[in-house]
This record gives C-alpha cells, structure tokens and sequence, in this order.
C-alpha cells in the first residue's frame, strides 16, 4: 500500500459525471476542516497486516504543532480529520517509454476493499473520516499546511511481507 499523506487546513473531493464532465449530483461534496489528505494506492498483495500498519502510523504520526510551534501532535491529539481518496496512479511505472503503466495497481475489486477496510479501521481508532468514490473522477481542492507531505509505503516498511 502506498499512501501520501498531506497535512491540510481544509479539503474538499467532488465527482465528476464521466459522461458530461458536469458534477454528479448524486455525490454530495466531503469536506474536512483541519486534517489529513490521504491519497491511498493499492497492490494485490495488501491485506490485514498493511492496514493494520498504516492505520498506526497514521493515526499516531506526530505531524500537527503543539504549542511552541514543533511537530508534536497526532491527528487524533488535535481531533482532526481524514479525507480519503483511493489513488491508483501511485503505482504508476513510468521507466519504459512515456505512458505509464499501472500494472502493479491492485486489481479494482481487491483495491476498493482494502480502501474501505483501511478507512472504516482509522473509523474504529476514533477519528473523522470522509470519502471520495473509488474510481470516480474527482476534483480535490486542498490547503496543504505547511507544506506537509509524506509518503507512507507499506513495502518499504514491512520488506519482509513483499
């Protein structure tokens, strides 16, 4: 799993309707005030043991500020919330000619489980989680604080499983 993880002040996902290229209104627009981004990618060989993996470190990453200004405060110490956005182009291959290849995404249906287990396990640690639609087209609007952006790759944490 491969997740890029961005401290914002506010975010905000629409759908678009594939066909018109208008807003599909039967997706309400989600929003979060201060947070995190998640922008979450998926390979077929994620399962319980990345979720539980990435789920820790980001519920408990020290990335917001406390008082005197340092990275001291978790996303759960600030109350804060999560807007999540499956993202398969994070496994994009781009080393031979200039399309990129997502073979080593997930297959679509293993993808979106593992991104809905993934969001309803940060759920289970307390914390405030929104959604775009799993393979939608989507408009992310996002403030990133200051900048803050961090990668998380479940198979460079966890060589051993992959």
């Amino acid at each position: 799993m491969r997740i890029v993880l961005q401290r914002v002040s506010r975010a905000s996902v629409t759908v678009m309707d594939e066909e018109s290229g208008q807003l599909d209104l039967s997706f309400q627009e989600q929003s979060i005030d201060e947070g995190l981004v998640l922008l979450v990618g998926v390979t077929d060989e994620d399962g319980d043991e990345e979720i539980a993996w990435a789920v820790r470190k980001i519920a408990n990453m020290r990335i917001f500020e406390d008082a005197d200004g340092k990275m001291n405060r978790s996303i759960q110490d600030i109350k804060g919330s999560i807007l999540s956005i499956s993202q398969f182009t994070l496994f994009a291959d781009i080393h031979k000619g200039n399309r990129p290849s997502f073979i080593a995404a997930g297959a679509p249906d293993h993808a979106q489980a593992i991104w809905n287990r993934l969001n309803a396990a940060i759920r289970a640690e307390g914390i405030n989680v929104r959604e775009g639609r799993f393979g939608a087209h989507m408009q992310i609007s996002l403030v990133n604080d200051g900048p803050v952006t961090i990668s998380v790759d479940t198979e460079v944490a966890m060589p051993s499983k992959h």
